[in-house]
């Protein structure tokens, strides 16, 4: 049988600090690469595109991962629906029975956020104390949580292209967190006086230029997942030490892709891939004044470890509706 899970199952059964402990032990687990393969498609459509990631594992975890999301731009302005929807398909690599079928949304969303908690915990400085989130949507909150579990903040920075988005994100979550929070103009004025950044926005066009960062801070980038979206100048990558989640993925439609077309980097300047770091196969930060940017596209392996906690638990909680795609 397989399983039907909900969003509102997974939310129920993955938290956010169980999902950085299992996202970081994959990335540990999988740093070699003969013990993990993927694969990416994107496709356009007039409104928005779809993107395919796939990913498989050996070892503990058997499974296969295939997860379709949707991200249509225009969808809560005109259809009064979220911007991304997808579904998440889990298989047993050793039969290819299909084990579950899931949503995305919460999955992605928390994912994500996991990945860049684990890039902070290993690649900003331990004495880290000031937040910047530019771009405060579900992703924004999300990696609120996820930061301020990995490093203990004093104050928050949040901007948002829609400034009452900002403030009510601020206003609101402060109370949440129990930390000061304060939506400020623009990027620029957030970045530079912070020592760890997120940009987790939907733009076409940089927000964060050379200078914006001062030495010492950790960027994750999470907004480019597609080769025509950008959040940073190329040049600040080639001024700053690189880690990738992936190097292929983050070449062809990261932050790395828009410096390798500039020519102002080569794959060969990332320092490593993010499991490397975690692994301890590769080095990280390397002093304390070097801004580490961590390019995040998102890679499948991080939903292979989120969806297996997700079916492991609800099979033992006895959640989820158990459908016969054969019947």
């Amino acid at each position: 049988m397989t399983l039907l899970i909900t969003r509102r199952d997974i939310a129920s059964l993955l938290d956010m600090r169980t999902c950085i402990d299992a996202v970081e032990d994959a990335l540990r687990t999988h740093a070699d690469p003969a013990t993990f393969s993927q694969g990416v498609l994107g496709t356009h459509v007039d409104a928005g595109g779809f993107h395919v990631k796939t990913a498989a594992t050996n070892g503990r975890l058997n499974f296969y991962v295939a997860k379709i999301n949707a991200n249509f731009p225009g969808n809560p302005r005109q259809w009064d629906l979220p911007t991304v929807q997808g579904v998440l398909i889990l298989f047993d690599t050793t039969n290819g029975t299909p084990l579950a079928i899931m949503d995305s949304m919460e999955i992605t969303t928390l994912r994500t956020a996991a990945a860049s908690a684990v890039a902070a915990k290993h690649l900003s400085r331990t004495d880290s104390r000031t937040l910047a989130i530019i771009g405060c949507g579900v992703q924004g909150r999300s990696h609120l949580f996820a930061l301020t579990a990995v490093r203990s903040f004093k104050r928050v920075l949040v901007h948002d292209s829609d400034s009452r988005r900002g403030e009510a994100f601020a206003c609101e979550l402060s109370i949440a967190i129990g930390i000061d929070m304060e939506s400020v103009a623009s990027p620029s004025e957030a970045a530079r006086v912070s020592d760890v950044v997120v940009t987790c926005t939907p733009g076409h066009n940089q927000i964060l230029s050379e200078g914006d960062l001062r030495p010492g801070t950790f960027l994750a980038a999470v907004g480019a997942d597609s080769d025509s979206k950008r959040e940073l100048d190329p040049g600040l990558l080639a001024s700053s030490a690189v880690i990738a989640d992936s190097i292929e993925q983050c070449a062809a439609i990261g932050e790395l892709h828009h410096a390798l077309s500039a020519d102002l980097m080569s794959r060969s300047d990332v320092r490593a891939e993010l499991g490397q770091v975690v692994s301890g196969a590769r080095q990280g930060r390397l002093s304390e004044k070097e801004t580490i940017i961590y390019d995040s596209t998102g890679i499948a392996l991080q939903d292979v470890a989120a969806a297996a906690v997700v079916y492991e638990r609800a099979l033992a909680a006895g959640m989820g509706q158990r459908i016969s795609l054969s019947a």
